[in-house]
């Protein structure tokens, strides 16, 4: 791997982390079979949202590089190749973990130039992965963020977020704590082929459904809503009822998007799965990496009814205090918020 390129040089102090910070594992145990850890201590854990970007934040902790949720269509995928890394099943199955993430991020939150910002989590890969089950990392994390009392936000998949109920209540007592659950669809035959290492959609609503009931605010992220897949609208029906029936406080769609990476892998799986939409897929994102914007307005419309029907929103819950990932205008050049 090109560890090598990220490791301090004559250029000066750009690296990521030492060469010979890197200890790799593999783990012989059933939940973690096939898949290999590479720990490192990274040299910075806070890091800037490129100016370019439309996010709705400006700075993100990712403790994991690699997700073994293995969603087909991770947009992450492309960031493996800048170690040398596979980008299909290496995004999968190699897992870069920074082990100090937690003592670095309170040393950072410590400096004097930190100004107490928003940090967004989750955006990248997602920080509830299994590897968190083994190496732990979001407890010193939030408990950081708590007793600097800076606002911060997690989108997951994961229904290991609420082993950290506990801590998420405190820094919310403090700060300004958004969670939200991305749940694109309730189908579970696409939910096995499609995020085969994530919670079933059930799952995860259970875990909307233990945050609201215990004061956390939690909003749902229906992503990605999959065209001629999870799109119907009998699927989009069952799916916002769902979250309805959750007590998530919102919910936002968001239609798939491919970028270079993730869309190289998603049409390997498409020609396997179901190879009759290969061709509607190249017509649709023949424009890019994002579905046209009469279909994203057609979604969102359809999506905002079926939540008004069902009391999420402005005429049911209300908007929950402390937003995590608000939707945006559809612009000319369609955006969309990043997937796990």
């Amino acid at each position: 791997m090109r560890w090598d390129n990220l490791t301090e040089g004559p250029t000066g102090p750009a690296a990521l982390f030492g060469a010979g910070a890197v200890v790799t594992r593999t783990i012989d145990t059933p939940e973690f079979r096939g898949i290999t850890f590479h720990e490192v201590r990274a040299r910075s854990i806070v890091n800037r949202v490129p100016g370019a970007s439309r996010m709705p934040f400006e700075w993100t902790v990712n403790p994991y590089r690699g997700c073994s949720h293995a969603c087909v269509y991770c947009f992450a995928r492309k960031t493996h190749g800048y170690l040398d890394l596979d980008t299909g099943v290496g995004c999968d199955s190699q897992i870069v973990v920074k082990t100090n993430a937690p003592e670095l991020l309170r040393r950072e939150l410590a400096s004097r130039r930190w100004t107490g910002a928003h940090i967004a989590m989750g955006t990248n890969v997602d920080c509830y992965q299994r590897a968190e089950g083994r190496y732990r990392l979001m407890p010193g994390i939030i408990e950081a963020l708590r007793d600097h009392a800076n606002p911060f936000s997690i989108l997951t998949k994961g229904t290991l977020i609420l082993r950290d109920l506990p801590l998420l209540q405190e820094a919310a007592a403090v700060t300004d704590v958004g969670i939200s659950v991305s749940v694109g669809f309730t189908d579970s035959g696409l939910w096995r082929t499609v995020e085969p290492g994530t919670p079933s959609s059930a799952a995860r609503l259970n875990a909307v459904r233990t945050l609201t009931d215990t004061g956390i605010e939690c909003g749902v992220l229906m992503a990605p809503v999959i065209p001629f897949l999870g799109d119907a609208p009998e699927q989009l029906r069952d799916t916002v009822r769902a979250i309805a029936e959750s007590g998530a406080t919102s919910v936002t769609p968001l239609v798939l998007h491919l970028r270079p990476g993730a869309r190289e892998w998603f049409t390997a799986w498409l020609g396997e799965h179901h190879p009759h939409l290969v061709e509607r897929y190249e017509r649709m994102y023949a424009g890019g990496s994002y579905a046209p914007t009469w279909y994203q307005r057609q979604i969102t419309r359809q999506v905002h009814e079926l939540a008004a029907e069902f009391g999420i929103g402005p005429n049911g819950h209300g908007a929950p205090r402390r937003v995590v990932t608000p939707e945006p205008p559809v612009p000319a050049e369609p955006t969309q918020l990043t997937l796990l």
